[in-house]
């Protein structure tokens, strides 16, 4: 369920307390956005100069992390990784006994499930974990993506607070699956972004224009959306049509995009593990089936 955020702001006795700790620039448009609402936010920050903006702004500062999270029942942790989140929750301690703990910093699903049996042994009311998709000056703005995951009674009784944040999807109860859904998202944005870098660099290798290959690109991909339903479709039914034509037609292509990266100087070992995959999976006998067959491939890789 992912819907637009309410940013209006909500009158001052239905805006409840809330802690912030951390401001980074991420942090602190967190706790921005929180006093926007109307809701008294207490911050702390290990630098305690940060505060200082905020503090004008009429924030609360504490001197600790353990005094910051004693003033509120919901806490938000957005800080630089998750070693610094060890170190903060170390130091509070039993201090957040009856609170729901909302951790927005980046980490792995171990990480959650770490952080969420940590909160439940010391006695928490609850515990999210959330993940932050966009950048600090998009908070508080339907143009940033916040999954969350965990206690299913804590989201039940802060989501209107947390949908002022931005937009919010609830990915159920397990702790890690709002981390698996960015950590995915990520990849892939990364596995897309970097092949188009090395793509820009063939370009301009062969003195193409640049701009007008990525406006052109870029409107090809309003056919992606429904050849990834499809593929995913194809992955959880082991059932493989010849997406993009058959592997047979596909592998064809291969020597001539390995051998014209090549030729000037880009990057192919993507494009190799490719003709590899398509190789052997023709060579079992399924040169018939599309390019979605190849996760057929890739546990045995791993494995290897």
């Amino acid at each position: 369920m992912t819907t637009a955020t309410d940013t209006t702001t909500r009158p001052a006795a239905e805006a409840g307390p809330v802690t912030v700790l951390g401001l980074g620039a991420m942090g602190s448009a967190i706790a921005r956005t929180f006093l926007d609402h109307g809701h008294p936010t207490t911050v702390w920050n290990r630098t305690a100069a940060k505060a200082a903006p905020l503090a004008d702004a009429g924030a609360a500062t504490a001197p600790t992390a353990t005094e910051a999270v004693a003033a509120s029942p919901l806490v938000v942790i957005a800080l630089l990784d998750s070693a610094a989140v060890e170190q903060v929750l170390a130091s509070v301690d039993t201090a957040i006994t009856g609170r729901t703990l909302v951790n927005l910093t980046s980490g792995s699903p171990d990480q959650a499930r770490a952080n969420e049996r940590w909160a439940r042994e010391h006695g928490a009311a609850g515990y999210l974990d959330g993940k932050i998709m966009g950048d600090p000056p998009y908070v508080g703005t339907p143009n940033i993506l916040f999954p969350f995951s965990g206690s299913d009674t804590a989201f039940a009784a802060h989501e209107t607070t947390l949908r002022e944040l931005g937009t919010v999807t609830y990915h159920g109860e397990e702790p890690g699956a709002a981390a698996v859904e960015f950590m995915a998202q990520v990849a892939t944005s990364y596995e897309l972004l970097i092949g188009y870098l090395h793509t820009l660099r063939l370009l301009r290798e062969e003195g193409a224009d640049l701009a007008g290959f990525t406006r052109r690109f870029g409107d090809s991909l309003t056919v992606f959306p429904a050849l990834l339903t499809s593929m995913a479709q194809a992955v959880e039914a082991g059932e493989y049509g010849p997406d993009l034509g058959s592997l047979d037609v596909q592998a064809a292509l291969m020597d001539d995009l390995i051998g014209h990266r090549e030729s000037v100087g880009v990057e192919a070992v993507r494009m190799r593990e490719v003709k590899r995959l398509m190789d052997r999976r023709i060579a079992d006998g399924h040169g018939d089936q599309g390019f979605s067959s190849l996760f057929e491939l890739l546990a045995a890789q791993s494995a290897a």
